[in-house]
């Protein structure tokens, strides 16, 4: 667990001391975006990014896969962009990430919805201007609006793909007949299709660029392990097979940024803790 007692636990990622969580000194930035408006099913993803910061102070900050203990890079926790608006939340978080890579710095954004992804991506999109889309979902949200909002949850691989066609799904087992004619099939890999696959792990990422940024809707783990979210989906993948394949991208690629979003936290907190060691594992991946 974090280095200190529980009852002088920071309120930051991972419960790190100043040494390890100054904006200065942090070679990782965690983003809240705690937004909520155009969600279908399920509200409260606005509450995502607090539980998953609360659950994160009881992670142990040594990694065994990696033998690594990427905390000491520096991780620093931004305060929450909030907004009203999807234009708004939009523009704020673009301006947001642009201003922490112009630190150098890598950038986790947490949602919230998934359709604030869109602002991240594009600020990454302006320093890497050849980086790929690596969108693990159960949903293709290649919608061009969903109940009339071009910013839709539902919509966001469709604003994605006016930023660059480099996009790879992995984990799709929903959609709409409407989205099939915005699909490149060696480009989208189905849940079903990655139960009966050895090779689909190397087979997404040979379709993806040198530099990487992940997309990772909380929907693509299977709703047994992964109930908190605003649309719950069966036949997902595991916690192994999503890690594997971060594990896998992080050797043969560079993956430039990230942003975790749709955890919808209820009375159940293993799913929160989940999320909190997504990251984690994703950022020892990286730097380890």
């Amino acid at each position: 667990m974090a280095a200190e007692t529980k009852s002088k636990i920071p309120d930051n990622f991972g419960g790190l001391p100043e040494e390890f969580s100054s904006y200065k000194t942090s070679k990782i930035v965690i983003l809240p975006v705690p937004f909520d408006k155009t969600t279908s099913w399920l509200k409260g993803s606005d509450k995502g990014p607090k539980a998953l910061i609360e659950a994160s102070k009881n992670m142990e900050l040594y990694d065994i896969e990696t033998g690594s203990e990427v905390y000491k890079k520096g991780i620093f926790t931004e305060k929450p962009i909030i907004a009203k608006d999807s234009g708004s939340i939009l523009t704020g978080v673009q301006g947001k990430v642009r201003n922490l890579l112009k630190d150098g710095k890598f950038v986790v954004t947490i949602g919230g919805e998934h359709s604030i992804s869109t602002a991240p991506i594009k600020a990454h999109a302006e320093v890497f201007p050849d980086m790929s889309i690596l969108h693990l979902d159960a949903h293709s949200d290649r919608r061009d609006a969903y109940e009339g909002n071009k910013y839709s949850h539902a919509s966001v691989i469709a604003r994605v793909n006016e930023i660059t066609s480099k996009v790879v799904s992995v984990g799709i087992r929903s959609m709409d007949s409407s989205e099939l004619e915005n699909i490149k099939k060696n480009k989208v890999f189905y849940a079903h299709e990655i139960f009966k696959s050895e090779d689909w792990i190397n087979e997404a990422i040979s379709n993806l660029s040198g530099n990487v940024y992940v997309t990772l809707d909380l929907d693509v783990f299977d709703s047994s392990i992964m109930p908190s979210t605003g649309t719950p989906e069966p036949g997902g993948l595991t916690w192994q097979q999503v890690t594997d394949l971060l594990k896998a991208v992080s050797e043969n690629k560079n993956i430039v940024g990230a942003d975790v979003v749709e955890l919808c936290p209820s009375e159940n907190k293993a799913p929160d803790f989940l999320a909190a060691k997504l990251i984690y594992k994703l950022l020892s991946y990286k730097f380890a």
